[in-house]
C-alpha cells in the first residue's frame, strides 16, 4: 500500500527539491515575498515555519542546515526571531494570483506576515 509520507515530490529528485526550497526559503526571509505556483508555496511554508521557530529557540545549526547565505541568517535572528516571538506558528500568508499566461499554473505570492 502506498502511503504519501508528509511533503509533495514535484516531480524532482530529493536532493534538488533540498536545493529549491533552501534557496527559495532565503528569497522569501530575505525580500518578505516570492511569487510562485500554489503547490511550492505550500511546501515552501512548511520549510521556512520551521526555520523561523528553530530561530526562536536559537537553533542555529537547523536554520543554517536550509539558510546558506550570511545575510539572510542574520536577519533570520536579528529580525524575524524577534518579529514571530509571540506568535505561535502562522507567520506565512498564501495569496492565489491566478493562472499563469504560458502553461495555465497556479501562482500565488506566499509572503511574511507582519
Amino acid at each position: 500500500m502506498i502511503k504519501n509520507l508528509g511533503h509533495r515530490k514535484l516531480s524532482k529528485t530529493g536532493s534538488h527539491r533540498r536545493a529549491m526550497f533552501s534557496n527559495m526559503a532565503a528569497s522569501l526571509l530575505l525580500h518578505e515575498k516570492v511569487k510562485t505556483t500554489v503547490p511550492k508555496a505550500k511546501e515552501l511554508r512548511r520549510v521556512v515555519e520551521g526555520v523561523v521557530n528553530d530561530a526562536k529557540l536559537g537553533r542555529r545549526l537547523e536554520v543554517r542546515r536550509i539558510i546558506k547565505t550570511k545575510d539572510v541568517y542574520r536577519k533570520v535572528f536579528d529580525v524575524l526571531a524577534p518579529r514571530y516571538k509571540d506568535r505561535n506558528g502562522g507567520c506565512t500568508r498564501i495569496l492565489r494570483l491566478g493562472v499563469r499566461k504560458g502553461d495555465a499554473a497556479e501562482v500565488a505570492l506566499i509572503k511574511l506576515v507582519d
